[in-house]
């Protein structure tokens, strides 16, 4: 079976969470065509470890036909994208490299800001540096971003949009690889976010902490994202950043989604620090250089003039918010059962 990447040497850096194993499993999966290697590159061995033993050992018709391969494909190196030689020994066999290794945690961020440059600045300026500087054979390199790159207000957005730039520049200094971006919002049921927050809140009785009654929030799953990161690797342009098209709801009729028929309060905590009422995917600066790009998709054209080809209508006016793209409560509840049934079934156990 042919496809997207059959036969290809796959890197994935910050392979172990989250977003980075479900990506390994979609690659493995042979859906897009089966690659010749995935391997992942991240600093924790343990994580690595339990990976490892999560992707070989299932036992499922299913999880046979995706894993059978992994026994070989997937392969592991303890390294850290901070490390300019560790990660050039990581890259020199790739076809093509997933940057998914950051720090992404907002308070975190703030309060050890160098350490965030480190990692989400260095650490792509260390990848294009290594492919420029050694002629490596890589064809293709997709930087994944974040909503917060876009009119940032905290520590983790200014620095992954400086690592959007990075990459971008990258199209320069190594003509030969194509340097892509894809950029996407808070990922539903991931760890940290917010519905298993609400659902281990609801478990233990409440209160459901909301922080303010206008934050509003697009919805997308890993495997949404998945298929945003695969999008900008099918048809993205040299320079250009992938962001899908979502819908959106207020977080107050998630948390009266999870909620259901129970007699539960509710306490409002008001805005973190560092954080936005509405996600905004697309500034309105942005919004003049994007266009329609692959279906479900658009695509922000680069500001180097060097890259940013012929002008086009673009696909969008103003900002691209979640605050203009909500669901009502029937939407809300058809896209939650559909997308993720596995954890909101939760919300029918009782607390």
């Amino acid at each position: 079976m042919s496809g997207l990447f059959e036969g290809k040497r796959i890197l994935v850096t910050g392979g172990t969470g989250s977003l980075g194993q479900v990506l390994c499993r979609r690659l493995l999966s042979g859906t897009e065509g089966v690659p010749e290697s995935v391997t992942v590159f991240s600093r924790d061995e343990a994580k690595q470890h339990y990976m490892r033993l999560d992707f070989i050992q299932r036992s499922t018709a299913t999880d046979e036909v995706i894993f059978e391969n992994s026994k070989q494909a997937l392969r592991f190196i303890i390294g850290d994208v901070r490390d300019y030689h560790s990660l050039l020994f990581a890259a020199k066999n790739a076809d093509i490299v997933f940057s998914a290794a950051a720090l992404k945690q907002v308070p975190s961020c703030e309060y050890a800001p160098w350490e965030a440059v480190r990692t989400n600045i260095q650490g792509a300026e260390n990848l294009v540096r290594a492919i420029a500087e050694h002629d490596l054979n890589v064809e293709t390199v997709v930087g994944i971003s974040t909503d917060k790159a876009c009119k940032p207000v905290n520590v983790m957005g200014m620095t992954k949009a400086i690592q959007e730039r990075v990459y971008i520049e990258g199209n320069l200094r190594a003509p030969a690889t194509r340097f892509v971006a894809a950029r996407y919002g808070n990922v539903l049921a991931s760890r940290g976010s917010v519905v298993p927050l609400f659902l281990d809140q609801i478990a233990a009785g409440g209160p459901v902490t909301i922080t303010t009654t206008d934050m509003t929030r697009f919805l997308l799953t890993l495997d949404d994202a998945v298929d945003t990161i695969f999008a900008a690797v099918r048809a993205g342009a040299p320079g250009e950043t992938y962001i899908p098209k979502c819908p959106s709801a207020k977080m107050t009729d998630l948390a009266a989604y999870l909620i259901g028929d129970r007699d539960m309060e509710t306490i409002v905590t008001g805005i973190r620090p560092g954080e936005k009422i509405h996600e905004i995917l697309l500034s309105e600066e942005e919004a003049t250089r994007t266009i329609a790009g692959h279906e479900g998709y658009y695509a922000m054209r680069p500001m180097l003039p060097e890259l940013a080809g012929p002008v086009e209508t673009p696909a969008l006016v103003g900002d691209y918010s979640s605050e203009f793209a909500l669901m009502d409560h029937d939407a809300l509840a058809r896209f939650l059962e559909t997308k993720i049934p596995e954890l909101i079934g939760q919300r029918y156990l009782e607390a």
